[in-house]
């Protein structure tokens, strides 16, 4: 139990870019298998992003406790897309 809630504390920052690019992938394209490559690409992205810049050390944090990269992002990758899929679905009820 604490390895998912130092993930979800790892995801909470990036709930809110990820609910914007969810935004506008819902205003441009609603479609979604283009929804979960993006949603993959952004992922990929923030890999890069954590490994290049000084957030690395959270990361060395989260493998104290037992919390590999891959694990992370891959669950941050499925919570994002279960999200996603979500909100899609409800919008396209109303639309």
């Amino acid at each position: 139990m604490q390895r998912i809630a130092a993930i979800l504390l790892f995801y909470k920052p990036m709930f809110v870019w990820s609910f914007a690019v969810t935004l506008v992938i819902t205003i441009f394209n609603p479609l979604i298998f283009s929804a979960i490559i993006t949603k993959l690409f952004l992922t990929f992205f923030a890999w890069y992003l954590v490994n290049e810049t000084k957030t690395r050390q959270k990361l060395i944090a989260l493998k104290n406790i037992g919390v590999s990269t891959f694990k992370l992002f891959s669950t941050i990758f499925f919570i994002d897309i279960v999200i996603t899929i979500g909100f899609l679905i409800v919008i396209k009820e109303f639309i």
